[in-house]
């Protein structure tokens, strides 16, 4: 009864079954059954099993055979072969049976053998099939089809369950398949509600770089990387920072008019009497204005207000005119109070000034030595109500209108330079401990590739906007990617998430850490994404400072990021609609966290902000009220949506540059960058021509050209290369990346010590061989001033020339590449 269910009505479920090719059966399941059903039944009849067994499944020496024939002949083989086993004249229990010449065998005896062995093969066929496939490897329903895909082994639930389709195993990777379910994640997981319970947690009052402050938001970002899996890890640098140790005080003859508690960190100090002088801004047209106007500025005392440069760049020019000491305040505004304290730093670099060029790690292996940034004339801010006391006593000539401020009851501005001032400066270093915190994202193809974001955790009192916001946009990304990763989202590159201390010092954290793994980075940190002020208004546009490689990323992203101000626009149609780059992009300036990766390392980087004054900046940063209530009075009471649209920006640009097999970074714009700032150095190289004939035989800018010519000539053949390329390799891709990830880096120049001049970048650096410093060197040959040399300025020319055409070699890549036509 039993074989006939199989046959003939079960025959095809049957065949179905047997056919092994399809189904991949592991002969070691069928050892298993002959061995049991030796063991089982009558040893005779199961040795001749055995072998004929064994047959069914060769058709010559160690080949399988193809049973997907026809049917009734193999079950009949199948009977024929077991009737021959049985007749066999084997040995059976130790004795002998004559062959028989007839059929008078029972049929019973057959059929129970038949039973048996068809039993036996079924469950050994099952065993071998579940304990020995490959759990890689799954049939697709449609079995004729022969299509097979991926997936995970079979859950272990009850045996009448349907198994899981092929469709419903590759959920994870189908998620994220395109662009938009990438982008699409992101929105969904980085929301108002997390980011503002963040907001909240990391909104400190006194957080001080080397603080108890500053060391407890520490370690909250290393128990939020570690609670996200991140094997996170701490770096500790010693550095050395300035802070007040006495009262620093300024008077007007022998009367007091300030005390502040607010200071530049790394001024200067002792005490310093002159005549003071109103020099506006303190650019060095405001200092020339003032020595056109016959006002001495030697030795005298500098009134600047705060805006336009830096504060590190306002004292710089101030030391070059010969002044002794500058005051700098800020100028209040919708009411702010007139007393109002301003904190900052006035070293003309970054990072550690007493370690320059070189790590903080232990600074006692080093000797003494200091940055040549370091200002050697007096520094400190003041309060608005002393700047007024001041100029209400000033005399001289009238100030020029551009040089008319908002001070409440000033109502005229003179030139100053016939009041005495005094000021006194009693700060002094301390060394100090700092930490930065690291997590990270490994990639799945490049893990040693990766992109940083960072964000300064430090400020001199609240810094609300200045750190706590990118400091919580950098925690809710890495929870946000994180769990895209567990859903399934397999980023090629790593993504490292960075806290840096000491910002407000000047990058230090950041700069140390650069310092420390400068020739590791090289090739290994391709870009940089700065979290630091991200928000500081929304009212009046989106501001952004980046290196030319990231423009196009960058415009791309804001066309596909909503605008937190109308759900119905993106950020590029809100804020910049046709003319992107005029609305959007201006320079990168030395406080800004983006700037020594870019200048120092050669790592293409980038930071945006929200802003609600783009001329003079957030009016609060440096102060006391940079807290939430007045950053929510600027962003129109938006703060999570603004933060929220700003974290999109930034991780966004993140997943695109670990997603993508070719890096997202634009070598092409770097033509466009190169030849705008070169033709720029020709044109002064014809104005000196004109007005000198001997030089029109040796400033020859031909050779510039050419230079350029090989940049775009080799940024087209890599064009064309990706075109040409099966991207489905790792080792091309790996290749070309490589070559676009140096372009940044090889425009350092080489011919420089980072130690005496550590931002080298021809285009955005301060060297002897950047653009800047030709331009200035022209401009004093074309005066014939005093230490003009134009041997000299060749030097320098011809080797940002060569820069630039070592650049082009490297992009072409092997030797038998590059075209040299110098």
């Amino acid at each position: 009864m039993f074989f006939h269910q199989f046959a003939p009505q079960g025959r095809a479920p049957l065949l179905q079954a047997l056919s092994l090719r399809e189904h991949h059966v592991d002969i070691r399941g069928f050892s298993w059954v002959c061995i049991w059903i030796k063991r089982s039944v009558m040893a005779g009849c199961v040795n001749q099993a055995n072998v004929r067994f064994a047959n069914i499944f060769r058709t010559g020496s160690g080949v399988y055979r193809d049973l997907t024939q026809d049917q009734d002949q193999i079950v009949d083989e199948i009977s024929v072969e077991l009737k021959s086993s049985a007749d066999g004249g084997e040995e059976v229990d130790g004795s002998f049976t004559p062959r028989q010449q007839n059929s008078g065998r029972n049929w019973n005896d057959v059929a129970k053998i038949a039973v048996i062995v068809i039993f036996f093969f079924i469950a050994g066929y099952l065993i071998g099939y579940v304990t020995h496939r490959n759990p890689d490897v799954r049939v697709n329903t449609a079995v004729t089809s022969g299509i097979f895909s991926s997936s995970t082994t079979h859950a272990e639930d009850d045996g009448d369950e349907e198994p899981e389709s092929v469709l419903d195993n590759d959920k994870p990777a189908d998620r994220f398949a395109s662009w938009s379910s990438i982008t699409g994640a992101l929105r969904e997981k980085l929301t108002t509600a997390a980011l503002e319970k963040t907001l909240q947690e990391f909104s400190s009052a006194d957080h001080q770089a080397g603080s108890a402050g500053d060391d407890i938001l520490s370690e909250k970002m290393l128990e939020k990387f570690t609670s996200l899996g991140m094997d996170p890890w701490v770096e500790v640098h010693y550095v050395t920072l300035q802070v007040p140790s006495r009262e620093n005080k300024v008077a007007i003859g022998s009367e007091v008019v300030g005390c502040p508690s607010g200071y530049l960190a790394y001024s200067a100090t002792g005490t310093k009497q002159g005549k003071v002088v109103y020099a506006n801004y303190g650019r060095r047209e405001d200092l020339e204005n003032l020595l056109n106007e016959g006002v001495s500025l030697t030795e005298n005392i500098a009134l600047m207000r705060d805006g336009e440069l830096s504060l590190a760049e306002k004292v710089a020019n101030a030391a070059r005119f010969g002044l002794a000491a500058v005051l700098i305040y800020r100028e209040p505004s919708d009411g702010s109070p007139l007393d109002t304290e301003l904190y900052g730093q006035v070293h003309l670099g970054t990072g550690d000034p007493y370690t320059p060029g070189f790590p903080s790690f232990n600074h006692t292996q080093f000797p003494p030595s200091k940055s040549s940034g370091l200002p050697e004339i007096l520094a400190q801010t003041i309060t608005a109500e002393t700047a007024r006391k001041i100029h209400q006593r000033m005399g001289g000539k009238e100030a020029p209108k551009d040089f008319t401020g908002r001070l409440p009851g000033v109502s005229k501005y003179t030139l100053g330079g016939e009041t005495n001032v005094t000021v006194t400066v009693n700060n002094v270093l301390v060394d100090t401990k700092i930490s930065n915190v690291f997590g990270v994202i490994k990639g799945f193809m490049d893990p040693d590739r990766y992109v940083v974001l960072g964000a300064q955790r430090d400020a001199f009192s609240h810094g609300f906007a200045k750190s706590t916001v990118g400091t919580s946009l950098l925690v809710e990304l890495a929870r946000a990617i994180t769990d895209m990763k567990k859903d399934g989202f397999k980023p090629r590159r790593s993504i490292v998430f960075a806290s840096w201390s000491a910002g407000d010092f000047g990058s230090i954290g950041s700069t140390e850490w650069l310092e420390g793994y400068l020739a590791s980075l090289n090739l290994r940190a391709f870009t940089y994404i700065s979290l630091d002020s991200t928000v500081s208004g929304m009212c009046v546009g989106f501001k952004a400072s980046s290196s030319p490689l990231l423009y196009n990323l960058l415009k791309n992203t804001m066309n596909e990021v909503q605008s937190p101000r109308s759900s119905q626009m993106s950020i590029s149609q809100d804020f910049a609609a046709s003319r992107w780059e005029e609305s959007v992009l201006e320079a990168m300036k030395m406080e800004d966290g983006a700037y020594p990766f870019l200048t120092f390392s050669g790592i293409p980087s980038v930071s945006f902000r929200f802003v609600s004054d783009s001329s003079s900046g957030y009016k609060y940063s440096g102060t006391a009220l940079d807290t939430r209530e007045k950053l929510n009075l600027a962003t129109e009471w938006k703060l999570p949506d603004v933060s929220v649209s700003a974290g999109l920006v930034a991780g966004q640009m993140a997943l695109r540059l670990v997603h993508d097999h070719i890096l997202n970074l634009d070598v092409d714009e770097y033509t466009r960058v190169i030849k705008k700032n070169m033709n720029r150095i020709i044109k002064e190289i014809k104005r000196v021509e004109a007005l000198n004939a001997n030089a029109s035989s040796t400033l020859k800018e031909k050779w510039l050209q050419y230079a350029i010519g090989a940049y775009s000539r080799a940024t087209s053949a890599l064009r064309n290369e990706i075109k040409n390329s099966d991207l489905d390799v790792p080792e091309t891709c790996r290749n070309i990346n490589d070559r676009i990830m140096r372009v940044e880096h090889n425009l350092l120049s080489p011919y420089i010590s980072p130690k005496d001049v550590p931002f080298r970048h021809i285009i955005f650096g301060t060297g002897d061989y950047s653009v800047s410093a030709l331009l200035e060197h022209l401009h004093s040959l074309r005066l014939q001033a005093v230490g003009s040399d134009a041997d000299l300025f060749r030097n320098q020319f011809a080797l940002i020339t060569w820069t630039i055409q070592s650049c082009a070699n490297d992009l072409a890549g092997d030797v038998w590449a590059m075209e040299n036509s110098i």
